[in-house]
């Protein structure tokens, strides 16, 4: 298989992994599933790590992945004098763009499992709202869980969200350093042979 084609089977990978991570950071507006005021909202909700890092980051090295199949021969863009080869390492920047925001999402979702939901909990006989988890202590006791008493199953809601943050935003990573590697050996030999009517695989 050429680079350029590879190149085309993870952008199409990557697309709807990023509109699954667009769609989980919007539910994590909704805690538990219920609307509540945004000051009630889990603060690393607002660092936009499903949106804006695997998600609209993601999105540029996803649409230029998927158009290196095109490029692979006879140039990029329609310039021919640009040629395949600049068009694979164009993509090693747009891959490292990538992974950086998958980074800063798997980041963010693991300092929010780690620091738990906001919510209504029980404090020296007040109801406030608050972050009644501290390190991750709920994560191993269930029974914590019943500290928070609104929203209903925000605890649930909260680690099955960033969970699926976190695990989406590691396979993004993992796909655009596979194609920084696939770009250096398109770079390298020239994507594939037999282009541009020729065997040989000339750039």
């Amino acid at each position: 298989m050429c680079s350029g084609g590879f190149a085309k089977c993870l952008g199409i990978t990557l697309m709807p992994l990023s509109i699954v991570c667009v769609l989980c950071n919007i539910l994590l507006f909704l805690p538990g599933g219920k609307s509540v005021e945004s000051k009630y909202i889990t603060d690393e909700v607002w660092y936009f790590g499903g949106i804006l890092g695997s998600g609209v980051l993601m999105i540029f090295p996803a649409l230029v992945f998927l158009g290196l199949k095109n490029n692979d021969c006879c140039g990029c863009c329609g310039n021919e004098s640009c040629g395949r080869r600049f068009a694979m390492l164009s993509s090693i920047l747009f891959a490292a763009v990538g992974v950086m925001g998958a980074g800063y999402s798997v980041i963010v979702s693991a300092v929010a499992i780690n620091h738990g939901p906001k919510c209504l909990a029980q404090v020296n006989s007040t109801e406030q709202w608050v972050y009644p988890f501290s390190n991750g202590d709920y994560l191993s006791n269930q029974t914590y869980w019943e500290r928070c008493l609104e929203p209903v199953d925000v605890v649930h809601w909260h680690i099955s969200m960033f969970s699926i943050l976190l695990v989406v935003g590691i396979i993004q990573m993992a796909l655009c350093a596979v194609q920084v590697v696939n770009g250096l050996l398109g770079a390298l030999c020239g994507g594939c042979c037999g282009c541009c009517g020729g065997s040989d695989g000339a750039v």
